[in-house]
C-alpha cells in the first residue's frame, strides 16, 4: 500500500515540477492530470519490465 502512496507523492512532485519548468522555459505548460497519468504509466512500465 505504501508504494501506491508514495508513486502518487512523486508524480504530484513530477507535475510540480514539469509545470514550474514550462513556466520558467516560457512554453506551454502541460495538464497537471496529463503529466500524472504520463508518469505513473512509465514507472508502472518500467515495474512491468523488471519482473521479468
Amino acid at each position: 500500500m505504501e508504494g501506491i502512496i508514495l508513486l502518487v507523492v512523486v508524480a504530484l512532485l513530477a507535475a510540480f515540477c514539469v509545470r514550474w519548468a514550462a513556466s520558467r522555459m516560457r512554453v506551454a505548460a502541460p495538464t497537471r492530470m496529463a503529466v500524472i497519468i504520463v508518469f505513473v504509466l512509465v514507472v508502472l512500465a518500467l515495474w512491468g519490465q523488471s519482473l521479468k
